[in-house]
Formats: C-alpha cells, structure tokens, sequence
C-alpha cells in the first residue's frame, strides 16, 4: 500500500510540474477579412457602424428668434438624422453641438453639414443642457450664430 501511495504522490506531483512549466504555443486564428460598410464620412475619416437615422438628435432654440429650432429640426431631417421634437433651451450667444459617448462623429458630421466651426462641439461629459436630453446622442443648443446663418 505504501507503494502504490509513493506511486501517486510521484505522479501527481510529475503532473503538477508538467502542467506548471510547459507554455501553450502560439495559437493562430485565420478567419476572412471583415469588411465594415461606411455609414458617414466626416473630416477624421472615422468610421461608425451606427447609421445617420438612428442617432437621436435634439435641437432647442437658445435665443428669441421665433422658430429657429424647428428650421434646424426639419433641415437635419432632410439629412437624414433622427430628429426629436424640437424645444426652448438654455440661452446661449453661439451654437453649441453637444455628444454623448461614441457620437462625436455625429456631432462633427452636424456641425459640417450645417455650417458651423468644429469649435462648436463638445462632450457632454454628463451635462443635461436641455431637460429630458439626457439619453439622445446628439444635443444642440442654437445660438445666435445659427439665426444669421439659418
């Protein structure tokens, strides 16, 4: 019995040492080549998988002039974002083009298309500018800059 007890003990450890010092060798994975189709071009050449009409967008008017988020809402629409009803917002002297996580392509291509500076875009970072607008991707605040130009 205290042969057979060696015997294991002796085995058991030789499995112990073997799994410990041997390295598995390089695994290689080949798989084809996956192909992203672009959904946007923008200035950064970034691409997205998300396209331009499930970004939820959400224009408030931050000046007096009557109507002006409402223009921006519908001229966005015909772009091909998913826009939200629009609102009043906070004033503001120029427009800001809000993002939440991941839609800074978003918000640059918008300000692109629109005609605004790319100083105009900004993160979040956990701001709610707008009441309700917490969870859109894309939040912009129309600023008096946008009434001469819209």
């Amino acid at each position: 019995m205290g042969v057979v007890l060696a015997i294991l003990v002796v085995f058991v450890a030789g499995a112990y040492l073997m799994l410990r010092s041997s390295k598995p060798g390089p695994v290689t994975v080949t798989s084809p080549p996956v192909t992203q189709p672009r959904t946007h071009t923008s200035t950064a050449k970034t691409t997205s998988t998300v396209a331009k009409s499930q970004v939820r967008v959400q224009v408030a008017n931050g000046t007096t002039v009557p109507n002006l988020a409402r223009r921006y809402t519908q001229q966005l629409l015909t772009y091909g974002w998913d826009t939200l009803p629009q609102l009043n917002g906070p004033r503001v002297s120029a427009t800001i083009i809000y993002f939440n996580p991941n839609f800074q392509w978003a918000a640059r291509e918008i300000a692109t298309e629109l005609k605004f500076p790319m100083t105009s875009v900004r993160a979040l970072n956990g701001q709610i500018p707008v009441t309700g607008a917490a969870s859109d991707d894309v939040v912009m605040v129309l600023g008096l800059n946008a009434a001469v130009t819209g």
